[in-house]
């Protein structure tokens, strides 16, 4: 977990206490009745629920089934990015060295476009579905095609794709951690960083992304490898914006509960960091849940795609892996992404005031001796039936103790301090209380935390991100 967070300046307390003796002196004039905000309604689709965090929740489409009414039915509604699944890929645009072909990829483009929905861009460099002149080539020949083939891709649709994945899939599964041997690899161990150099020059406008499979556990090679060349990029200026996690998950490369920490310190370089491919052999609602809640949980996540509709849709049709089943019912999966990217099921608080029991520590969220001192930090605390442990739940999604003071997030970032605060109606001082029993900050997004996982009286309470631990989870009494 991380640090104490240190108080917000003092000026924001200024502030708020002109705004409040400027609330009084109008109410000495005129008595308004306030009714307090209703809760955000539930969004009842994919990417309406992700486009609320300002992320996307996106499907790989192929052009061979837009001709299929309940396949687009569902894609239609369902979701808000688009990548092509085979259509922009080097076979399917360049089939003959330096005639391009655009049809099949216009056709998903148009399609996207015309439905509302942004378009990611895949795949410009890859040692995969290469056309046969293109793997006859080798050295400064093949580097030259590589480099036309993306300005003449990326020439066609300038200004018109969100993202491009310019590389996929450069290093090996060999656990080295190092570059595949391909034929783009033996024209130089520089051609991934020609290939960013020459898409950016080619489409300013886009956002460049490294994409690659395997690379979802912190402590893979592979992982490692990527990650010292994202790094190496950002520190020497090679445009990388980007790093795509295809997020093929299985029971030969399973989920592992570290990618939430792979996406934060990759995002920690100053990339962002997208869930480009997922699908998730046997479709655990769990396992889809926690890959949801691991991209909300990171701020720099743009958003997650699976690949493909439904199940019959799928490239590994088999492992019945979406969320989609291939009559086009919606699967248990389906409700367990949803209801993550809608900020989980809402569980309905009891009535009047209660006790917050942390479910780690058996102790209750506590005001350290029955302080009413804006500022005070809460703690865990040995639970009694005192008034500083009894919080109130308001239809504005406040947390009340006292009557008059909320429960406050003192900032937006992990561990920053959760105190009490004279109410104000900020969002900061709104919280929605989860089925799992985490309490999350609307304002930040952020769980309810006992710093470091403690469990013993005078814990801390901070926020951080949500990663389901026992000490953050919370039951009300």
């Amino acid at each position: 977990m991380g640090s104490y967070a240190l108080p917000r300046p003092v000026v924001r307390r200024k502030i708020r206490g002109l705004l409040l003796a400027m609330v009084v002196g109008v109410l000495g004039v005129v008595t308004a009745l306030v009714t307090p905000p209703a809760a955000h309604a539930a969004e009842s689709t994919l990417g309406a629920a992700a486009a609320q965090s300002g992320r996307y929740f996106g499907t790989a489409i192929a052009s061979g089934r837009l001709g299929d009414s309940a396949y687009t039915s569902i894609a239609g509604r369902e979701f808000n990015m688009v990548t092509p699944e085979n259509e922009m890929k080097i076979d399917a645009t360049e089939p003959q060295r330096g005639q391009f072909n655009f049809t099949a990829g216009d056709r998903v483009y148009n399609w996207a476009v015309q439905n509302g929905k942004q378009v990611r861009g895949h795949t410009l460099a890859w040692h995969s579905q290469q056309p046969g002149w293109m793997q006859s080539l080798s050295g400064s020949t093949l580097r030259q095609a590589m480099i036309d083939h993306i300005n003449g891709v990326m020439g066609h649709y300038k200004g018109k794709i969100a993202q491009w994945d310019v590389v996929n899939e450069a290093f090996s599964d060999d656990g080295s951690g190092g570059r595949r041997d391909s034929n783009l690899q033996r024209t130089g161990n520089d051609w991934i960083e020609v290939a960013f150099r020459t898409a950016r020059a080619a489409d300013p406008s886009a956002k460049l992304c490294y994409n690659d499979y395997n690379i979802e556990n912190w402590t893979w090679a592979k992982t490692q490898g990527v990650y010292n060349m994202v790094r190496d990029f950002k520190q020497r200026g090679v445009p990388i914006d980007c790093v795509g996690f295809q997020s093929h998950f299985n029971s030969g490369s399973p989920y592992n509960s570290n990618f939430r920490t792979t996406l934060q310190n990759f995002a920690a370089l100053g990339v962002d960091v997208a869930i480009t491919e997922l699908d998730i052999q046997g479709a655990s609602s769990t396992t889809y849940a926690n890959v949801t809640n691991d991209c909300l949980a990171v701020s720099r996540c743009l958003g997650i795609t699976v690949w493909g509709v439904r199940d019959s849709d799928s490239w590994r049709s088999g492992d019945t892996p979406l969320l989609f089943n291939g009559d086009g019912s919606k699967k248990p999966a389906y409700t367990a992404v949803l209801n993550a990217l809608n900020g989980g099921t809402t569980t309905p608080p009891p009535a009047g005031s209660g006790q917050i029991k942390g479910v780690g520590s058996g102790r209750c969220l506590d005001v350290p001796n029955a302080s009413t001192t804006d500022g005070t930090q809460l703690q865990l605390w040995d639970c009694h039936s005192g008034t500083n442990q009894q919080w109130a739940y308001t239809d504005a999604g406040e947390l009340r103790v006292y009557g008059n003071k909320c429960l406050d997030a003192a900032g937006t970032g992990n561990g920053s301090k959760v105190q009490i605060y004279s109410c104000w109606g900020g969002d900061n001082q709104k919280w929605r209380l989860n089925s799992d029993g985490s309490i999350v900050g609307v304002q930040s997004g952020l769980c309810l935390d006992a710093v470091g996982g403690g469990t013993a009286n005078g814990t801390l309470i901070q926020l951080y991100s949500c990663s389901n631990g026992s000490n953050q989870h919370w039951t009300r009494t």
